[in-house]
C-alpha cells in the first residue's frame, strides 16, 4: 500500500486539529457532558471511522482495495475492543484519585493525547521491527497467546482494584504534590513550593496505562495488517472516541461480566494467527531447516474480520443476558 508523505501529514494534521479544537472547547468550559453532547460526538467519531474505511476501499481503486478495507475494520474493531477494556482501568483511576466529575473530561482528553503519542512511537517501532526481521512475528504471537491465557484466568471481575505501575509510583515519589485539586491545573504553589496537583498525577496514570495496553494492542493489529498507515488510523479511530464512550457507558462496563474472555479469545486467535503466518514466511534456520512451512496455512483477513465480528459480538450478548439473570435473581424473594 504506497501512501504519500501528504497523506501522512494530512491525517496527522487533522488529527491534531480536532484534538486541539476538543482542549480549546472543554478548557473554556469544563464540564460534565449530556448524555445527547457525547452520543452525537461518538456517533461522529464512529460515523467518521465507517466512511474513512470506505475511503480506504475507493482510493486504492483496485483489488486490493477491498483487502486493504478489511484490514483496517478488522484492525479498528480489534482496537476498540480493546480499548473498552481500558476503560473499566480508566474508572477506577478516577475512583482512585477522586477526580470531580467536571474535571474527568480533561484528564481524559490530555490522556488521550498522550496515549496516542506513545503509540506513534510504538506503531513506528513495530513496523521497523517487522520490515527487518520476520521471525519478529513468533515474538508477537507468543506474547499475545501469554496475554490471552492470563486474561482467561484472571477471568470475571478481574479489574476491581487499580494498582499503580512502578513508573506512577515513580512519579509520585519524584514530584512532591498536594492533595487538593486546582480546577485543570497540573501544577500549583503553596506556601512558595511548587507542587503537582492531583491531576498531574491523574493523568500520568491515564496516558502510562494505555501504554501498557498497547503492549497487548500494537502486536495484535500487526496480525491483521502490515500497513503501519491502517494500523495508524485504526488506532486514532479507537482513541478519538473514547472519551465519549466512557461517559456513555459507564455503567455499561460492569455489565461486559465476559469481557475478558471474550479478549482472551479473541488475542489468542490474532495470536495462532501471527504465529501460523510466522511459520509460513520462516526464515529461522532451526525451524524446517529454514525454509517455508507451506503447510502452515495463512489466514485471510475475511476469516479474521468475521471471527472478530462473532467473537465481540457473542461475548456482548452472554455478558448482557447474564447480567439480567444476576440482576433478577438479586431481586426476587428468597
Amino acid at each position: 500500500m504506497q501512501v504519500p508523505t501528504w497523506v501522512w501529514y494530512l491525517t496527522v494534521g487533522l488529527m491534531a486539529a480536532v484534538l486541539l479544537f476538543d482542549v480549546v472547547i472543554i478548557a473554556r468550559r469544563p464540564h460534565v457532558p449530556s448524555t445527547k453532547e457525547v452520543s452525537v460526538a461518538l456517533a461522529f467519531y464512529i460515523g467518521a471511522a465507517v466512511v474513512f474505511g470506505l475511503g480506504v476501499w475507493w482510493f486504492t481503486h483496485d483489488q486490493a482495495g477491498a483487502k486493504f478495507m478489511t484490514e483496517y475494520y478488522a484492525g479498528w474493531l480489534t482496537e476498540y475492543s480493546l480499548s473498552v477494556d481500558n476503560l473499566f482501568i480508566f474508572l477506577l483511576i478516577m475512583a482512585r484519585f477522586g477526580v470531580p466529575e467536571k474535571l474527568q473530561q480533561s484528564a481524559l482528553l490530555i490522556g488521550i493525547i498522550i496515549a496516542i503519542v506513545l503509540r506513534g512511537i510504538f506503531i513506528a517501532v513495530g513496523a521497523a521491527a517487522i520490515n527487518q526481521f520476520s521471525w519478529v512475528f513468533y515474538i508477537f504471537g507468543a506474547f499475545l497467546i501469554y496475554t490471552a491465557v492470563k486474561l482467561a484466568k484472571e477471568g470475571e471481575g478481574s479489574d476491581d482494584d487499580y494498582e499503580e505501575n512502578r513508573f506512577m509510583k515513580l512519579v509520585e515519589r519524584r514530584f512532591p504534590a498536594t492533595d487538593q485539586y486546582a480546577g485543570a491545573k497540573l501544577f500549583t504553589r503553596l506556601d512558595g513550593r511548587k507542587l503537582a496537583t492531583p491531576m498531574f498525577i491523574v493523568i500520568m496514570a491515564l496516558g502510562t496505562t494505555d501504554l501498557l495496553f498497547a503492549l497487548d494492542s500494537i502486536p495484535a493489529i500487526y496480525g491483521l495488517t502490515k500497513e503501519p498507515y491502517l494500523v495508524l488510523t485504526a488506532n486514532l479511530f479507537a482513541l478519538m472516541g473514547l472519551r465519549q464512550l466512557y461517559f456513555l457507558i459507564g455503567g455499561l462496563l460492569r455489565k461486559l461480566v465476559y469481557l475478558s474472555l471474550g479478549l482472551a479469545v479473541l488475542l489468542a486467535f490474532i495470536g495462532v494467527k501471527l504465529v501460523l503466518h510466522a511459520l509460513h514466511e520462516n526464515e529461522l534456520p532451526f525451524i524446517n531447516g529454514g525454509e517455508h512451512v507451506t503447510a502452515a496455512p495463512d489466514i485471510p483477513i475475511s476469516v479474521s474480520l468475521g471471527a472478530i465480528v462473532v467473537i465481540l459480538g457473542v461475548t456482548t450478548v452472554a455478558s448482557l443476558r447474564k447480567s439480567r439473570r444476576d440482576e433478577r435473581e438479586r431481586l426476587s424473594p428468597s
